[in-house]
């Protein structure tokens, strides 16, 4: 008897809403996207440590070998640590965007662009911090901060309104 109960136990637990077909997916992508942009950042870096002459020893405090990176060593591990940042202020305003996406699109048709610009910019920021160019990687930044704060934005409006 228990086990007739549980498909509707399960269903009214998980009141997800159901999203038209692709309604999401600016969201999703953006969101997919942005932890890519993080994985990438270790490019760079994995780079500048193979420069260090990095060993296995090197594992038990991986934090003394950054006096060893050269100049652009330090700027890509300063560039990773701010893509996990960057990350966790973008990644809940694209899961609320995701979870009122019909709403967020009627009334701000624009909002996917600026999902799909954060990841973009997020490279160029780390591209521009790597290569020492401050002006870029301080635009790309601001961009990516801004792009974040639409979608927080837009979302809450969009719950607001329901």
């Amino acid at each position: 008897m228990a086990t007739s109960l549980l498909p509707p136990l399960l269903a009214a637990s998980v009141a997800l809403p159901v999203l038209p077909a692709a309604a999401g997916g600016p969201f999703a992508w953006s969101l997919v996207l942005s932890g890519a942009v993080v994985v990438l950042s270790l490019i760079p870096l994995g780079a500048a440590r193979s420069q260090a002459d990095f060993t296995p020893s090197d594992l038990a405090a991986p934090r003394a070998m950054f006096e060893r990176l050269p100049a652009w060593g330090k700027r890509a591990n300063w560039a990773h640590q701010n893509s996990f940042e960057a990350f966790t202020l973008h990644a809940p305003a694209c899961l609320l965007c995701l979870l009122v996406a019909p709403s967020v699109l009627a009334a701000a048709p624009w909002v996917p662009l600026v999902a799909w610009l954060h990841p973009a910019l997020r490279l160029g920021y780390i591209g521009a911090y790597v290569a020492n160019v401050p002006p870029v990687r301080s635009l790309c930044w601001a961009g990516g901060i801004l792009c974040t704060a639409l979608l927080y934005s837009e979302g809450l409006r969009a719950v607001l309104r329901s």
